[in-house]
């Protein structure tokens, strides 16, 4: 499933993306906000891409590799995940790495997203969960008009916060 926007294409990762999968998810100053696995090497970053795939072909997941419509190279991601029972509910994650930052880029991808979202797949709610220290995805996300629920929490991971956004189209 490929989505593009006015700089950007939103594209289906796979095997020929291994080494930015590896400089995406392996980056320092993007995992001092996320606590996951980074992969060590190209074998751990193929281990993920397929399994990103065996979701994605399940419809467990809808994932996008970011990059420039002038570069072949990802530059981060984007994904809709975690869906409810009912298909209404799904939580957006991204990543992108530092180099992109502050130059509208997620923003981009994210109104991509969240349209597909609501449109194509007839979500009534998206959640994101960021860390309360990230101010870059605070911004983004309340300039998408996402409202920070102060009563809920991530069980997981207790400095996230949680963000909503409600399908009002």
């Amino acid at each position: 499933m490929k989505l593009e926007t006015e700089r950007l294409i939103l594209k289906d990762i796979d095997e020929s993306n291994v080494e930015d999968i590896l400089r995406i998810r392996s980056n320092e100053i993007i995992n001092q906000f996320v606590q996951r696995n980074s992969p060590k090497n190209n074998y751990d970053a193929l281990q993920f891409i397929l399994t990103i795939k065996e979701r994605t072909r399940n419809n467990e997941t809808f994932y996008w590799g970011i990059s420039l419509k002038d570069q072949p190279n990802l530059i981060g991601t984007i994904c809709l995940w975690n869906f409810s029972e009912d298909r209404k509910k799904a939580e957006v994650g991204y990543e992108l790495l530092p180099d992109y930052h502050r130059k509208g880029i997620m923003s981009e991808a994210l109104s991509a997203v969240l349209n597909y979202g609501f449109n194509e797949l007839d979500l009534q709610e998206v959640l994101a969960f960021t860390h309360k220290l990230n101010d870059n995805s605070k911004g983004l996300l309340l300039k998408h008009h996402f409202i920070l629920e102060a009563d809920e929490k991530d069980e997981d991971f207790p400095d996230n916060l949680v963000f909503i956004l409600k399908n009002n189209r």
